[in-house]
């Protein structure tokens, strides 16, 4: 007998657009975008921005760019909340013709007054709405808001996939209000509806939500819809184990770019905090779709670790595509300010990408072991690889480049060259490569002095050489 077809996996990130992309919110997003895309589903965007007070459009701009930029790319367009305002009134009123919901004429100075007393004498400050079963031919003519009615006895179950059967007493919901007296709808609300009819199958956030799963699922319920699957995920924390905060450093996704990490090096990080498949460290996006599974997330929070950072970006720059690195690698030099490259700086830093990619913990080491290769002549020495250049050393250069002008360009061939040559002096190759490695970078911390010699070229290398035993 053949078997029904599955839904289709929906997943969705619903960011406000109050300030930056941070790493939190970016850690939701690739998981949504993981489950999806490894499930061949479709992973949408929405801006939750009903709070026009906060919401802008540089926020929700910087939101986009770094979703972009982290490659988390999403299917359709991002759907504005705000826009749906008469979507979301429309389910309020919905409910209210059903008689799942009421019109409550309660004022705010109504309920703030019960609230205190309450809490004077030390009771549930839980407002219970007299309007809740009136008749109504007693409602007076006056602003109302909706609130959907909410059982008063048993328990909710949210069955959640990462936290287990969440059980929240029925007592302890409120009559939620879903449209507030002047016709605005609620976020409680809002997001109900959009999820709804966006399709989410699943909804991935962060374990603050946890609690408003209980009263959404009174608009599920009323409104006869069916719930999604729900996949409430630990916060991240800082080091020191506290809420990630701003004391703990960047946050902001923009910020990891600007510090020069490669966005696959961020995803596999982030993919890491909170979930994992067996030992498995360093992945690719398509493993990492391939393994993601919402019953690898922990339910302990994860924190945040730069130095486990830095390693996986060493492993991701060494695997790397060439072109691919040096694309960001000049997006990398975009974002922080830096001039450029020339044609002639790309083309180098192109060709050396095998040699300077290798071990680099991010774009600003790339581009320093890049920095002979980007450098023009004459080279601006720094103070060792000035010392290195004694008047007895430039003499050993000045006999070393009659050999190298007529050497076949191998580095076996050229490393044979200097090896010899240092040998007739009594000295190791390291003294010889030294000044050698100064006249051709100009610094005393670069590549292999072969390796440079193979990019520059015998043209540029001698040229640089001559340089070097010319100084006085």
């Amino acid at each position: 007998m053949p078997t029904a077809p599955q839904t289709p996996v929906v997943t969705r990130f619903a960011p406000s657009p109050t300030g930056f992309l941070h790493i939190g919110g970016a850690r939701t997003a690739l998981f949504n975008w993981l489950f999806a895309r490894g499930r061949g589903g479709r992973f949408l965007l929405r801006i939750e921005d009903t709070d026009r007070a906060r919401s802008t459009p540089e926020a929700t701009a910087k939101i986009l760019s770094g979703l972009t930029w982290l490659g988390l790319d999403w299917d359709g367009e991002a759907i504005s909340q705000f826009a749906r305002a008469d979507r979301h009134a429309a389910v309020a009123h919905a409910m209210l013709a059903s008689g799942a919901a009421y019109k409550c004429f309660a004022t705010q100075e109504e309920i703030e007054t019960f609230r205190e007393g309450a809490r004077a004498d030390g009771r549930s400050t839980l407002y219970r709405s007299p309007w809740r079963d009136a008749n109504a031919a007693t409602h007076p003519d006056a602003p109302y808001a909706i609130r959907v009615k909410a059982p008063l006895d048993g328990e909710t179950v949210i069955a959640d996939t990462v936290q287990g059967d969440v059980r929240i007493r029925n007592d302890q919901l409120d009559d939620m209000i879903v449209l507030r007296s002047d016709g605005t709808p609620t976020y409680m609300l809002a997001v109900v509806v959009d999820d709804h009819d966006m399709g989410v199958t699943h909804v991935i956030r962060g374990d603050d939500h946890l609690n408003n799963a209980a009263r959404q699922m009174l608009v599920y319920t009323a409104m006869g819809w069916d719930v999604p699957v729900w996949a409430h995920i630990p916060l991240i924390h800082g080091p020191d184990g506290k809420k990630l905060s701003k004391r703990h450093g960047a946050l902001g996704v923009e910020e990891y770019q600007r510090m020069g990490y490669p966005a696959a090096a961020l995803r596999n990080y982030l993919a890491r905090l909170g979930w994992s498949h067996g030992d498995n460290e360093f992945f690719t996006d398509a493993q990492a779709q391939e393994w993601f599974g919402l019953e690898g997330i922990n339910r302990a929070p994860a924190r945040l670790d730069l130095k486990k950072l830095d390693h996986l970006t060493a492993l991701h720059m060494s695997a790397g595509d060439d072109a691919a690195l040096l694309h960001e690698a000049e997006a990398f030099l975009a974002a922080t300010g830096q001039p450029a490259l020339t044609d002639r700086q790309r083309s180098g830093v192109m060709k050396a990408m095998p040699l300077v990619k290798d071990r680099a913990k991010g774009f600003g080491q790339l581009f320093e072991k890049a920095h002979f290769i980007l450098t023009e002549r004459p080279l601006d020495m720094d103070e060792k690889a000035a010392a290195a250049l004694d008047p007895v050393s430039r003499g050993i250069l000045r006999e070393l480049t009659p050999h190298l002008q007529t050497a076949t360009w191998t580095r076996e061939v050229l490393e044979g060259i200097v090896k010899t040559t240092a040998e007739a002096h009594g000295l190791g190759l390291g003294k010889i490569a030294q000044p050698l490695r100064a006249g051709l970078a100009g610094r005393s911390a670069t590549p292999s002095v072969f390796d440079m010699m193979l990019v520059l070229g015998r043209e540029e290398s001698l040229a640089r050489i001559e340089d070097a035993t010319a100084q006085r």
